[in-house]
């Protein structure tokens, strides 16, 4: 019997995952958590063999999460279920120590598949992202400058190119104002671009789906 714990701040979301789970005698879904604050919360009061976790949750959001899951219990078997597609955000979340990552809106049959390897020790990645994490090991490697940002960098440049204004990314990240101000420009500088117009340029040209 594989025990689950779903986080994710949507709870009809949840509410879904929980009927694919019912259809399954071997998983059940002993918990739910609709913020990182509360993931960890929970973890450390019972045991779980896997975590479902979103990456855009309110506060702590999801890499932060795995970040701290890493230290706190190393032995939870992680898997990513996100609106992100795997090239945004599944090699941030595989090297953060997710196990998996898998795009909502897939097969119900993809995401047992998934919980059920993940639950045996296994990682679940497609290969792509395996070929990613595969060259990213290469140490004379030369980054494409947006793999140069920090995870909520990176997570602050998507919404610009998205075309979040400064105030709603700051409300939907949980920050305030100022601190998206300083984080924009440091995106600026580390990406070596000046407007939003060369930035949203920039990510249509590699590409990454924003």
């Amino acid at each position: 019997m594989t025990r689950i714990l779903i986080a994710d701040d949507h709870e009809m979301f949840r509410e879904g995952i929980k009927r694919i789970c019912d259809d399954n005698p071997d998983i059940i879904v002993a918990g739910e958590a609709g913020s990182g604050y509360e993931v960890l919360d929970k973890v450390e009061k019972d045991d779980y063999d896997v975590l479902l976790l979103d990456i855009a949750m309110p506060g702590l959001n999801g890499l932060d999460t795995l970040k701290q899951l890493k230290s706190r219990k190393p032995g939870l078997r992680v898997l990513v279920l996100s609106m992100y597609p795997e090239d945004e955000y599944a090699v941030r979340a595989i090297k953060a120590g997710a196990a998996g990552y898998v795009t909502k809106g897939r097969a119900s049959r993809e995401l047992i598949e998934a919980i059920q390897k993940v639950s045996s020790g296994g990682n679940y990645i497609n290969a792509s992202v395996a070929e990613k994490l595969l060259f990213d090991t290469t140490p004379d490697r030369t980054k494409p400058r947006h793999e140069t940002l920090s995870d909520r960098e990176y997570q602050i440049f998507s919404l610009i190119v998205k075309g979040g204004k400064v105030s709603e990314i700051a409300d939907e990240l949980s920050l305030s104002v100022k601190t998206v101000s300083t984080y924009k420009v440091r995106i600026f500088g580390k990406m070596e671009m000046k407007s939003t117009a060369e930035l949203v340029k920039y990510a249509v040209e590699n590409e990454l789906g924003l």
